[in-house]
């Protein structure tokens, strides 16, 4: 039965984390309200799309934020696109070096950090009492606002800056993106709504390290029809 006195809003980009967050957190959090921020990067067009049409499958209320001064204040080829964007191999990964400086490439200034506090800010006004994030272990390795460490303090600060005092869940914190799709595919998700590719083509690139991960974690999981969905064919 669901708890009534529990209310969430969820930070919903489209990407595998934060769909999959939303698929399990909907009933037992009661998820009302999605919000997808359009900074200015490359495949907002696409996120806001994919975050609509998530939305709209789980009866879930949709709003997108803008916050244009966001790309002004970035230079990073996430939202720069006379810049290239980072492309690694699947076999580079894992390597803590070159992911740490690809992280770096496409940056956003404090954005997690700043999603939240809006997302709190809402939860202020309409009495929200959790924030539904897709933080995940994997990406906590080159991410460090994608960490319990990060969930922890951000939650203590929200003790002072709000009176409702919501609380921010991350559902997979504990998960890699191998067990992401698994939770996915578990939960019956329509994959074909993802996007978690940091380009605006209509299909993920297959290139960027935010495909990379995808594409590796879904390699020996999901079955050709659906793979083709999401990527090209190899």
């Amino acid at each position: 039965m669901r708890n009534i006195n529990i209310k969430s809003v969820v930070l919903l980009s489209g990407g595998l984390d934060s769909f999959v967050s939303t698929a399990l957190s909907k009933d037992d959090y009661n998820i009302t309200l999605a919000l997808t921020f359009d900074y200015g990067q490359r495949a907002k067009e696409r996120e806001i799309d994919s975050s609509k049409k998530i939305a709209e499958y789980y009866g879930i209320e949709h709003r997108v934020i803008s916050l244009p001064w966001l790309s002004e204040i970035t230079s990073t080829s996430l939202v720069n696109i006379a810049s290239s964007l980072p492309e690694l191999n699947i076999s580079e990964l894992d390597n803590a070096d070159l992911t740490i400086n690809s992280a770096k490439s496409v940056w956003i200034p404090n954005r997690n950090g700043l999603f939240i506090n809006i997302a709190a800010s809402f939860a202020d006004s309409f009495n929200f009492t959790h924030i539904i994030f897709g933080a995940n272990k994997e990406e906590g390795t080159t991410f460090p606002d994608n960490t319990q460490e990060f969930i922890d303090k951000i939650n203590a600060s929200l003790k002072f800056s709000t009176l409702t005092k919501p609380k921010v869940f991350a559902p997979l914190i504990k998960n890699n993106k191998t067990e992401i799709v698994k939770i996915g595919l578990d939960k019956k998700i329509p994959f074909n709504l993802i996007r978690s590719c940091y380009t605006n083509n209509e299909k993920h690139c297959g290139k960027c390290e935010s495909c990379l991960r995808l594409k590796r974690a879904v390699n020996d999981t999901l079955d050709k029809e659906t793979y083709y969905t999401i990527f090209e064919a190899d």
